[in-house]
């Protein structure tokens, strides 16, 4: 079956081909359900909360741009509504803002899974500013009014999330190092 004759028994609620679409992009929204989660099951709980509503909304997807694309920006909304009702963002003054170019340095010593972790484990606040800017390529501008924050608040996040990173790295190479 291809793409569009997919979508188009999608539309029209036919659950074998949901399951279909399931299959087929299930593992690609669960990454990006990991990278906004604070734990595995709550990236599969936001993955069926996503894939919930790609389903009630495939109706809205034109054809223009991929498709992909389309459910990518979906889950990603789909996780971002349930954080923005709780209203965890820390809300800073312009002045306040550090440094959000200083990148942290990641080497091929450091495993992808201990990586995961340390994001999964941010502030919720931070870890979905660092995801949408580092991981997903949003600017501030556009992660603030996704998140109904301030550009200052995504800007101070980042920095806050690097900052936190950045230590737990350099702890994971001193116990290497130490061991």
């Amino acid at each position: 079956m291809t793409l569009d004759e997919l979508i188009e028994r999608c539309k029209e609620q036919d659950a074998h081909a949901q399951g279909e679409l399931y299959k087929r992009y299930n593992r690609i929204l669960f990454a990006i359900c990991l990278r906004y989660s604070p734990n595995f099951t709550e990236a599969e709980d936001n993955l069926q909360d996503a894939f919930i509503t790609i389903f009630k909304k495939v109706g809205q997807f034109k054809g223009k741009g991929s498709f992909e694309g389309w459910i990518k920006r979906v889950t990603v909304n789909t996780v971002l509504q349930k954080y923005r009702k709780q209203k965890v963002y820390n809300i800073v003054e312009e002045g306040q803002i550090e440094d959000t170019e200083d990148e942290v340095e990641v080497q091929e010593d450091i495993p992808l899974k201990f990586l995961l972790k340390i994001v999964q484990e941010l502030p919720t606040q931070y870890r979905l500013v660092f995801s949408m800017y580092v991981l997903d390529g949003y600017p501030h501008k556009e992660i603030a009014k996704m998140l109904d924050i301030k550009e200052g608040t995504s800007k101070s996040n980042l920095a806050r999330a690097r900052g936190i990173l950045r230590e737990r790295i350099e702890k994971y190479r001193d116990e290497l190092e130490n061991n």
